[in-house]
């Protein structure tokens, strides 16, 4: 239910500015100032026009991060319920796809989209940027499904790495994001061919992205 009260107008030690935030959470300033936008935090403007953030509404996000349902890696396989396939009809290998995405919402929507057109693909997620490429090294997926804002490390810092490391050479990478073409404007170094999805179009675009990264070149092979 909505609060009547009025928000404060001036600073108070429950407040956070921006790049608080952003030091606290290992954010770009960017990638907060978006969050807010979402409503992932509580804010307001001073008087003289000043972004402030709710200290409480941090902490819980941070809470919530913190738990063992989100800290943890999630692992699933696109088959759940049935057999995993060793390999399918052509005698390939299953498709391996890491999706590094924080939101349970879309984590759990790309899992159905996977079990629904990828049936015998294996697929595991992180719930941020610094688990994900912990869970790399072990699992070494075809296709990397990466959110370009991230908790604990930077969205385009992160494609920036997965890019340039020869560690990821042989994985293909989407990018799925709640951005649309002009928030991504400074990206765009990060993103410069690489193919991006929109979240609001991941059902009917994410399906046809994987099909298509099964054949395309690997990151060794991409243009930088």
């Amino acid at each position: 239910m909505k609060s009547n009260a009025p928000l404060p107008t001036e600073a108070s030690s429950d407040d956070f500015t921006t790049r608080d935030v952003a030091k606290r959470l290992g954010l770009a300033v960017r990638s907060v100032q978006l969050m807010v936008d979402r409503g992932e935090f509580e804010a307001w403007k001073t008087h003289g026009g000043h972004r402030r953030i709710s200290r409480q509404s941090v902490e819980r996000w941070e809470a919530k991060r913190m738990s063992p349902a989100s800290a943890a890696p999630v692992s699933v396989s696109a088959s759940a319920g049935r057999p995993q396939a060793k390999a399918d009809a052509s005698g390939a290998s299953p498709l391996k796809i890491l999706l590094i995405e924080d939101s349970v919402h879309f984590q759990n929507l790309v899992s159905l989209l996977v079990k629904q057109y990828f049936p015998a693909a294996e697929l595991k997620m992180a719930g941020d940027g610094i688990i994900g490429l912990a869970m790399y090294g072990q699992f070494q997926p075809d296709v990397m499904l990466v959110d370009i804002l991230l908790p604990g490390i930077d969205g385009a810092t992160l494609i920036s790495t997965l890019r340039s490391h020869p560690q990821f050479a042989n994985s293909r990478l989407i990018v799925v994001t709640s951005l649309d073409a002009e928030q991504r404007k400074p990206y765009a170094f990060a993103l410069a061919g690489v193919p991006v999805v929109h979240k609001a179009e991941l059902v009917t675009e994410l399906p046809k992205l994987l099909a298509t990264a099964m054949h395309a070149p690997s990151l060794a092979n991409m243009e930088m």
